[in-house]
């Protein structure tokens, strides 16, 4: 007995081969779906692997045709060959019964060649892009895009990565001086406000101090307290835009003072406005605007629009360890068009954040990487 294994798009590719290569005597014994490994199986259709047995007997080695593993050129061409052979021939006043079969015979060689030249195409393209966008959480509003960059490259692996090496952009200039960190609400900025103090404080061997005007959560202000005392560093909390003044002045002689503001809805104008009153006494030298990965796609250009007047100019990415995939941060860049600075990847403090490379965000966003 023959035991052979076809993997195929469909079922009708599968009956096709195995007509033509083992005859009609050979029988299916299993079939199941599989998909490629790797970055092709965003590209590539599920495929078919369909299992046949044939009896080995003289009769069924007769009807066996030469075996190849898949619908070649040579398969191709010997097929166009058979129609030709077949339409070319002689035939002087064919009696009836021999002329219909002649012409099944054609007809049935032409739904042989169709087949073969169908099942080649693949998969709709279409439908590949879609499942490649749907898999990573890209955003749709960029389907436009991904349409152009997929459909003019034959490599669309490597067009993707040329395609998100413009759309990324890293911050390396050094952090010093006044630093406000800015976001809405739940985005971590109080814990990620620590980590920074800390890998400047204890990593960097800078003299760091701590200001907060997050007098809306108690638990906040205690958190950072801590914080501060645990690496010996200068804290204040401030109400008003005067003490706020106060502050700044008490700490010229430190290398980075960072300030931690409350997280205020961006649909809030007269909130944002207020916050833009006191970042504007800070007179910071860097701004820099907070974004959760866990963020909804369709809410992000809401939650940046609401800052824009903050003038942030760098952004940090968090909380990638609470998510599986990282299609959001193509769309926080998109929105933004403002480089990233750090992104944060725990709880751990100062551990837990880091200065991303344009590689290891390209990665992430393609799902080639995890955290």
């Amino acid at each position: 007995m023959i035991i052979k294994k076809y993997v195929v798009k469909n079922m009708n590719e599968a009956m096709t081969r195995i007509r033509y290569e083992l005859g009609k005597d050979a029988i299916i014994i299993s079939q199941r779906k599989i998909r490629q490994s790797g970055f092709k199986k965003y590209f590539s259709p599920k495929l078919i692997e369909v299992t046949v047995a044939l009896e080995n007997t003289t009769e069924s080695m007769k009807t066996q045709k030469p075996q190849s593993t898949f619908a070649s050129s040579d398969v191709l061409k010997e097929s166009v060959e058979s129609i030709k052979a077949i339409m070319s021939k002689d035939v002087v006043k064919p009696k009836e019964e021999e002329k219909n079969v002649l012409e099944d015979e054609v007809k049935e060689m032409k739904s042989i060649l169709n087949e073969i030249l169908n099942n080649t195409k693949g998969e709709d393209n279409e439908d590949l892009l879609l499942n490649y966008v749907n898999s990573l959480d890209l955003n749709p509003v960029y389907l436009e895009e991904f349409r152009r960059v997929w459909n003019e490259a034959e490599d669309k692996e490597e067009a993707m990565k040329s395609y998100l090496s413009e759309v990324v952009q890293i911050s390396n200039e050094d952090i010093n001086g006044r630093v406000v960190l800015v976001g809405p609400t739940g985005v971590g900025k109080t814990t990620t406000i620590a980590k920074l103090a800390g890998k400047l404080a204890l990593m960097d061997k800078k003299k760091v101090g701590l200001i907060t005007i997050d007098t809306y959560r108690i638990g906040a202000v205690e958190q950072l307290k801590t914080y501060a005392e645990i690496m010996n560093i200068p804290f204040r909390v401030v109400i008003t835009i005067k003490e706020m003044e106060e502050a700044i002045n008490s700490m010229t002689d430190l290398d980075v003072v960072l300030i931690d503001t409350t997280g205020r809805s961006s649909k809030n104008n007269m909130q944002i406005s207020e916050l833009r009153a006191f970042v504007q006494k800070a007179n910071p030298d860097h701004t820099l605007m907070v974004m959760s990965s866990t963020t909804k796609n369709k809410d992000v250009k809401m939650i940046l629009k609401g800052y824009e007047q903050i003038e942030y100019e760098k952004l940090i990415i968090t909380k990638l360890d609470e998510t599986s995939s990282y299609g959001i941060i193509h769309t926080i860049l998109k929105e933004s068009n403002k480089p990233v600075a750090f992104l944060t990847t725990g709880q751990n403090v100062p551990n837990d954040i880091r200065v991303p490379s344009k590689d290891e965000i390209i990665k992430l966003i393609m799902g080639e990487d995890s955290i």
